[in-house]
């Protein structure tokens, strides 16, 4: 018997609950929101976002940072530097950053008391002027009556001698004349690439007295003879407190009579002179002829080089004091590496108004913060995090950022992908970069994509190049700037670029905003072509998925450096660890820049791992970490960079490789039958070859 059976039918004619409805709204306007304010990271956008940084640009902004920044001097631990801390941190709160400061507590020095008087055969006496002249007043503009930070106190009475640059060699001309300055006060004409407090440790070495020192200027450029260049004289850079740790307010503190710490200062009280003053005492020098390449290379006027017949008394008092110091970070989190670090900085404090010296620089920091902002409104965001550093006692010796290095350093070694510095953004004209070798390719590029401000329809690139041929990027060796305690003690890759080669009103009390309109900026198209160089290299340091970091051309400096080497020494020293490391390096660079060409091919397909693309930008960010040495710098152990960093002959020609600079100098006052010297440049040698491996074993990122 059959049965007839019916299926039974499901219909779904109920309508979507109204919560369901919501639900599907509020997911399909997040994917709306996500879309339009977080586009997807590619090459076409990562163009456009450059684009609008680059037109978002304005001229009469920069001007009006630069004019609030000048509008009094601004001495680091000094109530009015307080209120620059306070312009720099407001701004940056007011673009919506995460803003905050760190604090450090730090030995710096100031002026109580100075005077130098003539005193003539005839019993005449005649007090020469310290400050400016053509300043109304000192105490009620804020200026700090110029001195040099860290000289001892002390009075020097004696006849004067006149040692050009204080160089070495003026030292043996002046010897050849049979003037010998022990006991003598010596005046320095400073310049001949040495260091103010290179000059003031060689005179102490040769006997003087004292030290005092004065610049020429450029009448041409608005200086008259009348500035006095204020300046540090203390060895080394950072705290000289908590020399290798960060001078934090409860931390622990070297006494002053502790030998870490009296080493880094003078034995003989130094002052600064204006030209004018200066120019009192070389007219009435007897003694000897001066040189003439002496007499030809500067506006000085004078013949003979002393000593006397006059006397000088010279007196000189200051006080070193415990400060409070202060960095300014504002930092925008990346998207997909918040972990990894593009640090942008500049010092804030100056000697005087600081116009040039550094507020240039921080007034383009403060547009790039600006204009980075505008990048977020329109749906920008890094992929890697980035850092707006303001350094504070950087014009004390580098303080406020060897601090924070010092207090950070295990971060930063692991989580740093590079430091770009500017200190003084504009000078006058001209371009000028100095960087770590993986880095010269990517400057280059972002060059060709900013207007040269004083060529019409030519880019950086184009007049630069013109100028100074195409390998015209200097080497960081110098402790000129916050870039010295990030690559020499930290091992980050860095950059330091600026507009100008130098200016004449350095750390005098006419570095101010009226100079710059008048000599250096006048319509500030400058200060936009730094920024737009500065923040190009941070936006694709921050947002390249595979770095730009090209260590091929690191090979092949290192090679031209070998060979330049080569001509300082003896046959019998072997150049073989060099040439053998440098050649690893080369192998390991080729096979990166090959798996970066590869990731790339790859980028916008699905199929990359990310994991491999985090491995291969780990390498090149760690590789330049490989040539410091745990060891450092003989006699200079803080300094841990074999490649770039400062040697202890300040008349050295070799700008790299200070280890073995070094051992070259020491080998040289030795006999050249001693084996001892030679044992040494070679031992120097094998560090340096051995750094190499280290560099080029990080890139390759395997063991042996």
């Amino acid at each position: 018997m059959s049965q007839n059976l019916t299926k039974p039918s499901y219909s779904f004619t109920s309508k979507p609950s109204p919560l369901c409805t919501f639900l599907f709204l509020i997911i399909l306007c997040i994917i709306g929101f996500y879309t339009v304010h977080y586009p997807p990271r590619n090459h076409k956008n990562a163009l456009l976002f450059h684009q609008i940084f680059l037109s978002s640009a304005t001229n009469c902004t920069i001007s009006s940072y630069l004019r609030s920044l000048t509008s009094h001097p601004h001495l680091a631990g000094t109530k009015p530097s307080l209120e620059t801390i306070h312009y720099v941190k407001t701004h940056f709160e007011n673009l919506g950053l995460d803003t905050h400061t760190v604090p450090f507590t730090t030995l710096l020095s100031y002026p109580v008391h100075a005077s130098v008087s003539m005193r003539f055969n005839n019993g005449t006496m005649l007090n020469l002027p310290l400050n400016e002249t053509g300043i109304d007043s000192y105490a009620s503009s804020g200026l700090i009556q110029p001195y040099h930070a860290y000289s001892p106190s002390g009075t020097a009475q004696g006849k004067v001698v006149f040692v050009n640059h204080g160089r070495e060699d003026d030292y043996r001309a002046l010897g050849l004349m049979g003037v010998n300055v022990s006991g003598c006060i010596v005046i320095v004409r400073k310049g001949g690439s040495l260091s103010r407090g290179a000059a003031v440790e060689i005179a102490e070495q040769k006997g003087a007295l004292g030290v005092l020192m004065y610049t020429e200027g450029d009448v041409s450029r608005g200086s008259l003879g009348f500035g006095v260049e204020r300046g540090t004289v203390m060895k080394g850079v950072g705290d000289p407190l908590s020399p290798g740790w960060a001078g934090v307010e409860d931390g622990e503190r070297l006494g002053l009579e502790d030998n870490k710490v009296s080493e880094r200062f003078p034995g003989i009280p130094s002052l600064p002179l204006s030209f004018e003053s200066a120019q009192l005492i070389l007219e009435s020098l007897g003694g000897p002829l001066e040189p003439q390449q002496w007499r030809d290379s500067g506006r000085s006027k004078l013949y003979r080089v002393g000593p006397g017949p006059f006397m000088v008394n010279f007196t000189y008092r200051g006080e070193k004091k415990l400060k409070t110091i202060h960095n300014v970070f504002a930092v925008i989190r990346g998207l997909e590496e918040p972990d990894r670090y593009v640090l942008l900085g500049n010092h804030r404090d100056a000697w005087t108004y600081g116009a040039v010296d550094p507020n240039s620089g921080t007034a383009a920091l403060l547009d790039i913060a600006r204009r980075y902002t505008l990048l977020k409104q329109k749906g920008w965001n890094p992929r890697r995090t980035i850092i707006f550093c303001s350094w504070d006692a950087e014009e004390f010796g580098m303080i406020g950022s060897t601090e924070w290095v010092e207090q950070n350093l295990v971060n930063i070694g692991a989580k740093a992908v590079a430091y770009l510095n500017v200190d003084c953004a504009v000078q006058g004209p001209g371009f000028f970069s100095g960087a770590t070798p993986q880095l010269d390719n990517l400057i280059f590029e972002v060059t060709k994509k900013v207007k040269d401000p004083d060529s019409e329809g030519a880019t950086i690139y184009d007049k630069w190049t013109t100028m100074n041929g195409i390998n015209n990027i200097g080497r960081l060796s110098g402790v000129d700037s916050d870039f010295a305690p990030f690559l020499q003690h930290a091992g980050v890759p860095s950059v330091d670029i600026y507009y100008g080669r130098d200016f004449p009103v350095y750390h005098t009390a006419f570095d101010s905003f009226s100079w710059m309109v008048n000599y250096a900026d006048p319509f500030f198209w400058r200060h936009v072509a730094v920024a737009g160089v500065w923040g190009l290299l941070g936006l694709h340091l921050a947002d390249d998925p595979v770095l730009p970091l090209n260590y091929l051309s690191y090979a092949q400096q290192l090679q031209e450096h070998k060979d330049a080497l080569s001509s300082f020494l003896d046959a019998n020293i072997s150049l073989t660890p060099l040439a053998t490391s440098i050649q690893e390096l080369a192998s390991a660079a080729k096979l990166a820049n090959d798996e970066a060409k590869t990731v790339m091919a790859r980028e916008f397909t699905d199929d990359l791992p990310a994991l491999k693309l985090r491995a291969l930008n780990d390498r090149l960010m760690l590789a330049e970490r490989g040539f410091l040495d745990a060891d450092g710098i003989k006699g200079r152990e803080w300094f841990k960079h074999l490649i770039y960093g400062p040697g202890s002959n300040h008349e050295s020609k070799v700008g790299f490789f200070p280890g073995i600079s070094d051992a070259i100098a020491e080998s040289m006052k030795m006999s050249r039958k001693d084996g001892q010297g030679q044992a040494a440049i070679q031992h120097e040698i094998w560090r340096v070859g051995r750094a190499i491996q280290r560099a080029a074993a990080a890139l390759k990122g395997e063991l042996t």
